[in-house]
């Protein structure tokens, strides 16, 4: 099962140094008395997989939330002792920068994530992407008659309904009532993923009007009939990927785990398909474990070479 933890890895460091130096003098000994140290490559590959502790970090986004638990499922299915832990967004790439986490998949790039990329991408090693095509922007439901955030004024009572404080679309939002002369009056309401979710269905079944901090890939493009308002002024930036981020030194100390996270990757299809699980009621774990059995294919790809 996989472990949702937070500590500080120095201890963890320490004690794999002494495991090492240990496991060093238990193959001279073996050496010494048989005269040969001759295994494996598989052999090798599997033991140094096998109880190895890695710690992702993650935002709780829905889209994160699929993301981490299925490459935590893999991970995990190798036989590496697997902790995924839930931090605040700028938490979560320091976290990564200061090796207090190994890794995460959770870097939207360029716009959302700017602001943490600037402070912390020297300090971290960036795989590149796992998934194309992501968006953030504002959304409102199909039934309302407006198309471009420069066609609003006072719907939804002037509000934007917002996620987290600190969000990257939520700072978007906020900059689009600067940009946009329209939205005079205007404010962002922030709350959490869940609470914005829980208010658009609600508003959604009463067919009334509501205007979202909306990002995709997200399980309510698949359970409503949604859409982006148009954005001439370009305040939400274009389309965004989703990176992968590890700590420095990563590719040293685990690197069967780092090639896992550099093969990484997917498509929107894959992620919604789960998120959609997940939201109607099947358990995490079970959504993940489910996702990695019936896309084997796809799993051996990141996996590739490891036992």
């Amino acid at each position: 099962m996989l472990k949702f933890n937070w500590k500080r890895l120095g201890l963890v460091s320490g004690l794999s140094l002494a495991l090492f130096a240990a496991g060093c003098g238990a193959a001279e000994e073996e050496e010494t008395d048989t005269g040969s140290t001759d295994t494996s490559e598989d052999t090798e590959q599997s033991s140094s997989v096998e109880g190895q502790e890695i710690e992702l970090a993650y935002v709780e986004w829905d889209t994160e939330v699929a993301s981490t638990n299925v490459i935590g499922k893999v991970l995990e299915d190798l036989g590496f002792d697997v902790k995924l832990t839930a931090l605040d967004n700028a938490v979560m790439w320091e976290a990564v920068a200061n090796s207090e986490a190994d890794g995460m998949v959770a870097a939207w790039l360029p716009g959302t994530h700017a602001a943490q990329f600037e402070e912390y991408g020297d300090q971290v090693v960036d795989l590149g992407p796992n998934l194309e095509g992501a968006a953030i922007g504002l959304v409102v439901p199909s039934y309302m008659d407006v198309d471009s955030i420069a066609d609003l004024e006072g719907q939804a009572d002037q509000t934007v309904t917002g996620i987290e404080p600190g969000a990257g679309v939520v700072a978007a939002s906020e900059q689009a009532l600067e940009d946009y002369e329209n939205l005079e009056g205007w404010e962002v309401q922030t709350s959490s993923s869940g609470a914005m979710a829980t208010a658009l269905g609600e508003a959604y079944e009463n067919k009334e009007d509501i205007v979202v901090t909306g990002w995709s890939p997200h399980w309510k493009f698949q359970a409503y009939d949604l859409k982006y308002l148009e954005d001439p002024e370009g305040t939400f930036g274009e389309a965004e990927t989703i990176n992968t981020m590890v700590r420095e030194g990563l590719e040293e100390d685990m690197p069967e785990a780092y090639q896992v996270l550099d093969n990484f990757n997917w498509t929107p299809a894959d992620l919604e398909s789960i998120m959609f699980d997940i939201n109607e009621g099947t358990d995490i774990e079970e959504a993940a474990a489910t996702w990695v059995e019936e896309n084997s294919d796809k799993v051996a790809e990141w996996t590739e070479g490891i036992e």
